[in-house]
């Protein structure tokens, strides 16, 4: 039994990804399509394609990184064809999907040149990525045979929370202490709010403990796991606001 586990362990890791914050990433944005644009059979394999896709790209800018691509040869092969095989009925169900992709090859393209410097940590690297997982909510509702501009309100509250939160970890983990971050994410946050208050009484809330949690924690002895489990609250909080 203990060889088992053993041999299973490094199984997973060559295989899922360890950035568990980039699930919420992919699945709010996902979710709050749903909620606001309703639930139709295309959405199946569109969540499939969507998470086999992240996990390609995932491979694929690491051997753009290591310049080994070899290494992850078997998980490009795995992904890619999954990712093909369950876009296939989304795009023949929804054909003008199609006017995303050259957003996503341009977002696409600025991760490639992060990962070619070796930089992914970049901020703008990290934004680029925040605008692919939110465009999933007008993706969705062009699914649902809804126009995108029907989801402009949710998508902005998403995009500013995800926004936000690339802002707030780097205080809270790689940029800790840093004032400049400090600011630039309290000054952020405040922005947020006075959009937001423009949109509602209920996303004018979310955005005060957003904005609190911003100008707080930062400096206090939080683990990245208790920081990880405060915004799973959060994305709880935002998929409210965007669905109401």
């Amino acid at each position: 039994m203990p060889a088992t586990t053993a041999t299973a362990r490094p199984v997973r890791r060559r295989y899922v990804p360890p950035q568990h914050g980039a699930w919420a990433m992919l699945l709010v944005p996902y979710v709050a399509g749903l909620l606001v644009a309703g639930f139709r059979w295309p959405d199946v394999p569109l969540l499939g394609a969507w998470l086999a896709g992240y996990l390609f790209s995932y491979f694929a800018f690491q051997a753009v990184k290591t310049r080994r691509p070899g290494r992850v040869r078997k998980q490009l092969l795995l992904y890619g064809t999954v990712t093909a095989v369950l876009a296939v009925p989304v795009l023949w169900a929804r054909p003008q999907l199609l006017w995303f992709a050259p957003v996503y090859g341009l977002l696409l393209a600025v991760n490639g040149w992060y990962a070619l410097r070796r930089n992914e940590r970049a901020l703008v690297n990290d934004l680029a990525s925040v605008v692919q997982s939110c465009l999933m909510i007008p993706v969705v509702a062009v699914v649902a045979g809804l126009p995108p501009q029907r989801v402009l309100e949710p998508f902005l509250i998403v995009l500013l929370y995800f926004t936000g939160t690339v802002l707030y970890v780097k205080t809270m983990i790689r940029e800790r202490g840093v004032l400049a971050y400090r600011r630039a994410s309290i000054g952020y946050h405040l922005a947020a709010l006075a959009l937001t208050s423009l949109l509602g009484a209920l996303p004018a809330v979310v955005f005060a403990l957003l904005l609190a949690r911003a100008w707080l924690l930062p400096g206090r002895p939080l683990t990245p796991k208790r920081v990880g489990l405060l915004e799973i609250g959060a994305s709880v909080l935002v998929l409210v606001a965007a669905a109401t």
